[in-house]
């Protein structure tokens, strides 16, 4: 009847390369990182794609591939999707 999962969620930093996550706070109390975040369209419900971690941090908000970096993708916490 159902068919099983799981709800795993972690800031946007740990997912690796390929890893999509759904945004579900932004937690942060550097006004700088909370009005970037606010510029690149980032808020609860984004989809995020992570495309690469190293060198930069890249990842794919919707469509559109963005580099941000590491305190940025620290504050961002996304509720993994699987598959």
């Amino acid at each position: 009847m159902f068919t099983s999962f799981i709800v795993m969620g972690c800031s946007l930093e740990l997912l690796k390369p390929g890893e999509k996550g759904i945004v579900t706070v932004c937690k942060t109390q550097d006004e700088t990182i909370r009005k970037k975040l606010i510029a690149m369209g980032i808020k609860t419900g984004t989809n995020i794609t992570v495309e690469q971690q190293f060198p930069a941090f890249v990842i794919k908000a919707g469509n559109i591939p963005m580099t941000i970096d590491r305190e940025t993708a620290r504050a961002i916490y996304v509720r993994v999707i699987e598959g």
